[in-house]
């Protein structure tokens, strides 16, 4: 399932792990306090304690994404994404150090991104959360006019999204990562953006867990400034409570309109392409939901 960067709720909350460092680098706690008497291991624990701190900044790749692209100068929140680990495969690393200098960008908050120069003219879509990029890649082969700015925090799914890119000589996409919510509010221009696309983020299920979600009002308010008018905001999801939170607040918002007359969810549009997670997903008895709305 992708797994988008990102809510919109700037409510003081716990630190993320950071993406692309291994669980064993980042440690759960600060040292812990030696008896007393031992200060020699009050003060190893805390050289460790700072070495594991430095080891979670730094990329796991050199010349790649970065481990924290935003750092400390942004404020911590609540996120409505969690890093995933697992292994990032030979072939994705070569992408990575290869192409990310040419074709990525870390979300670091600290200057404005000039759309037309790095698409060249293109307009440019925004996807947040692709996964391993299989669906993105197609999607740009697909429609070559239009670019896709991918956003994602999984290291392996950005080198695998590079690679793709590459093979297929694509020329319309970048790979950005980090917090898109960052990217949205720090790094863009009003109007800037012809569409908005979320497919399959995380649902976040837990009641308690609901404001993790990325899909709320005060995000589709930051998201309204970034979009022209007639741009689409389209999302897909196969959880249904979701679903349906997604459908209520784009239909409440003033600044968006449901594409459906009917007010409803809409059938899956040709350019979507079926993932292999999705098709999972439809073998188990699950239903997906598309929902499409206009920039007014």
């Amino acid at each position: 399932m992708s797994e988008p960067v990102n809510p919109t709720p700037e409510t003081p909350g716990p630190a993320p792990e950071t993406p692309g460092v291994p669980p064993e680098t980042a440690p759960a706690t600060a040292p812990e306090t030696a008896p007393d008497g031992d200060a020699d291991a009050e003060a190893r624990r805390a050289a460790s304690f700072e070495r594991q701190r430095r080891l979670r900044q730094e990329p796991r790749f050199p010349g790649g994404p970065a481990a924290d692209p935003a750092g400390s100068h942004h404020e911590r929140r609540i996120r409505s994404f969690q890093p995933r680990r697992s292994r990032v495969t030979t072939g994705q690393e070569d992408a990575l150090q290869r192409l990310w200098p040419t074709w990525g960008l870390d979300i670091d908050g600290r200057s404005v991104l000039d759309l037309p120069t790095l698409f060249d003219g293109l307009p440019v879509v925004l996807e947040i959360g692709f996964g391993m990029g299989e669906a993105t890649a197609q999607m740009a082969a697909d429609d070559p006019v239009t670019g896709i700015l991918a956003v994602d925090v999984h290291t392996p799914g950005q080198g695998n999204l590079l690679g793709l890119a590459e093979r297929a000589g694509l020329s319309n996409v970048r790979v950005a990562n980090g917090d898109a919510i960052i990217l949205l509010r720090e790094m863009l221009e009003p109007d800037a953006l012809d569409g908005l696309r979320v497919f399959f983020p995380d649902p976040w299920p837990k009641k308690r867990h609901h404001k993790r979600r990325l899909i709320q009002p005060e995000f589709l308010d930051l998201v309204a400034r970034r979009l022209k008018p007639g741009a689409v905001v389209h999302c897909a999801t196969d959880w249904e409570p979701y679903a349906e939170q997604m459908l209520d607040v784009l239909t409440a918002h003033p600044l968006f309109e449901n594409t459906r007359a009917d007010g409803g969810y809409a059938p899956r549009p040709a350019f979507r392409p079926l993932t292999r997670f999705e098709g999972q997903g439809l073998d188990k008895g699950h239903v997906v939901h598309d929902v499409l709305f206009t920039r007014r």
